[in-house]
């Protein structure tokens, strides 16, 4: 095949005594050229394989401001030049041309030339197609290696130092919808191999910015320009302050930067500075922009193992979690009663299950408020993913931040692996947080944020996750006397308050009682194996009679207790007596007149002394044990765990119980 040669020559004698030469050798002369333009617009038209290229040609610009051009183009040049001036040649040499013919040459010299700069141009680009072949290769063993994203970050850097060499690089991947580096970090190279890892985190604050300001202001790059020597970095700081920041502390004074589309919204993100003024040339490009391939290939099976692991990590979270809810017994297996408040407790459900709204369940303990938040779970379109429910008076204030949004390894002392958090778990279904005043001021201010920005942060994480979770709370509490004592946020009781429900208590639904009655003994058949023969008209009498201030739940214990002492040939009848609060005698003296409460304080102690009356009569039962099969827990229907924060806030101590086992 002929080799096409181009002319760049403003002299036309000299360059038709180089056509006649070339011709008669047999090559082909695609044309003449005597400014930059015009040798632009033939290199465009007939792609040359060489150039023979003077150095001083007709306008402003040179064959040595033509010269970067061919190298870009992978077109070998060679000089023409009588020019004996140091400067001028020690910049040409600097273009890194395959030869020089000094005016006035020989035919011999040309040739000899031209040979000598094909077999050059051959070699080079073999041997350049071989490091550009390893190098591809290194980073995909990198990519897929079973590393950190630190480590691999680190170890991409160093394998770039001898083919792009730099003092100051930030790479990583950023996901193009949300517009973050998901995975990023920076390294200020302090020996000959030695860097100093700068979190991508860490680079926000010392350049005082977040996420979103820094890409915009210093890893983007303006559009068709990557490279920036010089003035031309200078120029920079006009639109990208922050890259004056880091040059400025760092001592930087060129810039490469390189955005490789990896497709699947993402783009891998290099910005290599140097010291030195001019280090940057198109050949650096060319040898990122040829990872291009091999890097969407890499980056593409990496993330796909992570989100396989991930997926994994979440189902074995789900099936653990879902083993543990079977675990725990309902209070009831599906809401009882015909009553006109519960019908519209039922309208209120209907209505606002199938949309998206925050849901307040107000009402005191044991009316069944975890039921109803299952019921309106149910009744949503989130109804094939998790609802999970985080009981806030259950979990001690140290442990709470973990348990709603989940730690990373090494987060804080014992944080042995990574924990997927209750929100996270919950992603696309619904949360249900239970005893909601219970939760501490801080941990408010937190829960808050994530209602507001609808992401979470894991204790000791570096990146922000997105969650969907619809919130259901639920409080036995006034929240308007917290919010004026100071307990609790008053824009959080907003948040949350934007559908109440209240649940009516026992008391205030007594055609209800007869059915819950009935309903919780053949669920005790069942469970028990004995056979229900109803309920003695007497005991009926007492539940009617009765102020129920422990509500549903207190039924269901009064029903199972029956059920233990009931030898199953016979109706039930209660295994203690029903004493109403407000008309219980006094301590002091039994023939005392029944008191009247005077205020709801008065009420609430009562109802606690109530139920401690109750635990105190389960434990001794049990002999003080609480877990295991047979202990309190399981008597109560309650998680061991959920028992011993009520003993704990009723006074109930196990020394306690003993003692009073051993007076007995």
């Amino acid at each position: 095949m002929e080799k096409k040669i181009l002319i760049v020559e403003d002299e036309f004698v000299v360059a038709n005594d180089l056509r006649t030469i070339l011709m008669k050798a047999g090559y082909q002369v695609c044309g003449i050229a005597d400014s930059m333009d015009e040798a632009l617009e033939l290199i465009h038209k007939y792609h040359p394989h060489l150039v023979l290229l003077d150095i001083y040609l007709k306008g402003k610009e040179t064959g040595i401001d033509l010269a970067p051009m061919l190298t870009e183009k992978n077109i070998a040049f060679v000089y023409l030049s009588a020019n004996n001036n140091d400067s001028v040649l020690e910049a040409a040499r600097a273009t890194q041309p395959y030869g020089f013919l000094v005016k006035p040459f020989r035919e011999k010299d040309v040739l000899v030339t031209l040979d000598m700069a094909h077999y050059r141009h051959a070699h080079s680009m073999e041997s350049k197609l071989r490091k550009e072949q390893s190098l591809q290769l290194a980073i995909t063993n990198i990519m897929t290696d079973d590393i950190s994203w630190d480590e691999r970050l680190l170890q991409v850097a160093q394998t770039l130092q001898p083919v792009v060499p730099f003092d100051f690089l930030t790479i990583g991947l950023k996901h193009n919808n949300t517009g973050q580096l998901t995975y990023a970090a920076s390294y200020f190279r302090i020996g000959f191999n030695d860097y100093q890892t700068i979190p991508i985190q860490s680079l926000y604050n010392i350049l005082g910015t977040d996420a979103a300001q820094f890409y915009h202001m210093c890893v983007s790059k303006p559009a068709n320009k990557n490279i920036f020597n010089g003035g031309d970095f200078q120029q920079l700081f006009a639109t990208q302050p922050l890259k004056q920041i880091i040059a400025k502390k760092y001592q930087l004074q060129s810039n490469l930067a390189i955005h490789l589309d990896l497709g699947a919204d993402n783009t891998f993100i290099f910005s290599f500075y140097s010291k030195l003024p001019d280090n940057y040339t198109h050949e650096h490009l060319q040898a990122v922009s040829q990872l291009e391939a091999s890097l969407r290939l890499a980056v593409d099976r990496l993330l796909a193992h992570e989100e396989i692991q991930k997926l994994s990590e979440r189902l074995k979270v789900e099936k653990n979690y879902l083993q543990e809810e079977l675990k725990t017994n309902s209070n009831f297996e599906e809401i009882i009663g015909t009553s006109p408040l519960l019908l519209k407790v039922f309208d209120q459900v209907t209505r606002v299950a199938p949309v998206n709204t925050s849901v307040l369940l107000l009402g005191e303990s044991g009316t069944g408020k975890e039921l109803v938040a299952r019921s309106i779970h149910g009744l949503s379109p989130r109804k094939d993913k998790l609802l999970v429910k985080v009981n806030c008076a259950a979990l001690p204030p140290s442990l709470i931040e973990s348990e709603l949004f989940g730690h990373e390894k090494g987060a804080f002392t014992g944080a042995f692996d990574r924990r997927i958090g209750k929100f996270e778990l919950a992603n696309g279904g619904t949360i249900f947080l239970d005893e909601i005043g219970e939760m501490p001021l801080d941990m408010q201010t937190k829960l808050l944020r994530v209602l507001q920005e609808k992401e979470i942060e894991r204790i000791g994480g570096k990146l922000t996750i997105k969650v969907d979770v619809r919130i259901i709370a639920a409080t036995n509490r006034n929240l308007e006397s917290e919010i004026s004592a100071g307990r609790f946020r008053l824009d959080l009781y907003y948040r949350l308050n934007v559908f109440p429900v209240m649940l009516p208590p026992l008391r205030e639904r007594k055609g209800d009682i007869p059915l819950l009655a009935n309903f919780f003994g053949q669920k005790f058949a069942k469970k028990t194996g004995k056979q229900f023969h109803g309920i003695k008209p007497a005991a009926m009498d007492e539940l009617l009679q009765y102020h129920w201030p422990g509500n549903i739940r207190e039924m269901e214990n009064i029903v199972e207790q029956a059920f233990v002492l009931n030898n199953g040939n016979s109706p039930l009848e209660w295994g203690r007596e029903l004493r109403n609060p407000f008309t219980m005698p006094s301590m002091a003296d039994a023939n005392a007149p029944e008191a009247t409460p005077r205020s709801l304080h008065d009420v609430k102690e009562l109802q606690q002394a109530t139920e401690r009356e109750y635990i105190l009569s389960v434990l001794k039962k049990t002999n003080g044990r609480i877990r295991g099969a047979g202990g309190a827990a399981e008597i109560l229907h309650l998680k061991p765990t959920t028992l011993e924060s009520r003993m704990e806030k009723l006074g109930i101590k196990k020394t306690f119980i003993t003692h009073s086992d051993s007076q007995a």
